[in-house]
């Protein structure tokens, strides 16, 4: 089988999208499931472009990465730079991956009218830029920025550039749709003709401002590239880039070419819903193969001949991609992705036991109210070992009450909580400050429990995200709390959803306290 490597941007290019705004922490996250998923390389960010990034690629070498490679995004260096004092090759360097990857420009127009530079000029600059990051072992992918109109405006002139950055030791060059304008029957002979002049092996970087970025890489791929570059959920600047949810599978079942496993292919809607709800923006609902809709059937002949016979209405098996088969008229799916859930928990579970069906319905009805349990594991294990009887209650809520008080002599705003608890037969009455609501619900929680479970010590709010979910109604709407908790072994995500923030923080922080004592019994 034919293989290509696929080439994740999501941390990057992604990140550039309207709406988008990443942490550090998010962009670690986002690392971990991208390696889970089998990317084999992952572009971190730009290194030296911002604070982030420069945090990032410190934090992301203390990620042991099973399968990916991560690599470092750049330009080639300034026209009145040499390259031993360029400040960008400097930076990507100090970033420390073993892989590089540079842009450089393709297309006279942006020579000429953008860097103000002449032709030859760029073409010493593309050959330094290389030549210097190779000399200094790293392994240099060389990004053809705006390649497709720069072929279409001077063919000549756009293949010489490739040749530069050939010539100077690039592993991989890839062609760019940068302006995403490009046609797929232009993609085909526009990547024809390269095929013919370069030796170096092709990829291909597409942007979905045509509808066409998933098409143009197929085309490419079909044609012979060897890296198809793109985003999870096609996440980008203006209209996106090439959708990986939709360009993996299609790779893999439509067209037999190798890019991750069976298994890993399986992750692909678990990982497309994290990455959204990281990004804090609603999933895609409509979005082929990992949306929500994607298998769903409602009413009429088409549940009929589903039933008999899923192809009739399915192109691809649901679970190759994670997803599953829904009914919407009678919803009788859901059964086997809960049962393989709780296997990875130790839970047995009986395929014609009352709880799991009522698991089921509990679940759809969580679902329908507005909990989402991608980036919450901590939350949906809970809630399964409570289903089956395998969850046991450490401490019980009696009240809280949150105070905050705006002082206007010095400007401050300072939160206060007090809670009541019962913990065995104790009553634990506790009143801390924050410097916010959840701030102060939390540290009030913590300082009643953890002179009886003193190992919450240990456990630290690494985030907290919120999300309205009926933004029409105004300050009335629900609202989904995220958490991501974690202590000096694991990390772990819960969810709460109430029309009190408040509350579904509460609902949060009590699940991430108990998922972290769950754990600690289990391993005693």
């Amino acid at each position: 089988m034919r293989v290509v490597d696929i080439y994740d941007t999501t941390l990057r290019d992604g990140a550039q999208a309207e709406d988008i705004s990443f942490l550090v922490e998010d962009k670690l996250r986002i690392t971990r499931k991208l390696d889970e998923l089998g990317i084999p390389f992952i572009e971190g960010g730009w290194p030296g472009a911002n604070p982030k990034d420069i945090d990032f690629f410190k934090e992301v070498k203390k990620i042991p990465l099973k399968h990916a490679t991560l690599v470092a995004f750049g330009s080639t260096r300034k026209a009145s730079n040499p390259v031993s004092k360029d400040p960008t090759l400097h930076e990507l360097i100090k970033a420390g991956t073993s892989t590089i990857t540079i842009f450089g420009k393709s297309w006279n127009l942006h020579v000429e009218d953008a860097l103000n530079i002449s032709l030859k000029k760029n073409l010493e600059i593309i050959s330094d830029s290389v030549a210097y990051l190779v000399s200094k072992k790293r392994r240099v992918f060389y990004d053809a920025e705006h390649f497709f109109d720069g072929y279409k405006a001077d063919p000549d002139y756009a293949i010489q550039t490739l040749k530069k950055a050939e010539e100077s030791g690039a592993e991989c060059i890839i062609l760019c749709d940068t302006n995403g304008g490009t046609m797929p029957w232009e993609v085909k002979d526009i990547f024809r003709a390269v095929d013919r002049e370069i030796r170096t092996p092709l990829g291909i970087h597409t942007h979905n401002d045509s509808e066409t970025a998933v098409a143009n890489a197929l085309v490419a791929v079909d044609l012979g590239a060897k890296q198809v570059q793109g985003t999870i959920n096609g996440f980008g600047e203006r209209c996106g880039n090439a959708n990986l949810c939709s360009l993996i599978p299609n790779l893999k079942l439509k067209m037999k070419v190798g890019c991750i496993s069976d298994e890993q292919m399986k992750r692909l809607v678990e990982v497309s819903r994290f990455v959204s709800e990281i990004a804090n923006l609603p999933h895609h609902k409509k979005q082929a193969y990992v949306g929500e809709s994607a298998f769903a059937h409602k009413g009429g002949i088409h549940v009929h001949a589903v039933r008999k016979k899923a192809e009739t209405y399915e192109h691809v098996l649901p679970q190759s991609v994670g997803n599953i088969q829904r009914f919407l008229v009678s919803d009788s799916s859901g059964k086997s992705n809960l049962i393989q859930k709780a296997q990875e928990y130790g839970i047995k579970v009986s395929e014609k036991g009352k709880e799991l069906q009522e698991l089921l319905h509990n679940l759809k009805t969580l679902e329908n109210q507005g909990y989402q349990f991608e980036g919450a594991d901590g939350s949906f294990e809970l809630l399964m070992r409570k289903a089956f009887g395998k969850h046991r209650r450490f401490f019980d809520l009696i009240k809280f009450r949150v105070i905050v008080e705006k002082q206007m002599d010095n400007g401050q705003t300072v939160s206060e909580a007090s809670l009541q608890l019962q913990i065995g037969n104790e009553i634990e009455h506790t009143v801390a400050l924050g410097n916010g609501p959840v701030n102060a619900l939390d540290n009030g929680l913590r300082k009643a429990l953890e002179k009886f479970y003193p190992e919450l010590k240990n456990v630290r709010l690494l985030d907290y995200k919120v999300r309205v979910l009926a933004a029409t109604v105004g300050t009335r709407a629900q609202v989904r709390v995220l958490i991501e908790s974690g202590d000096q072994t694991r990390k772990w995500g819960t969810v709460g959803v109430s029309e009190n923030i408040i509350e579904a923080s509460w609902q949060a922080l009590v699940d991430s306290i108990e998922y972290k004592l769950l754990k600690e019994e289990e391993e005693k």
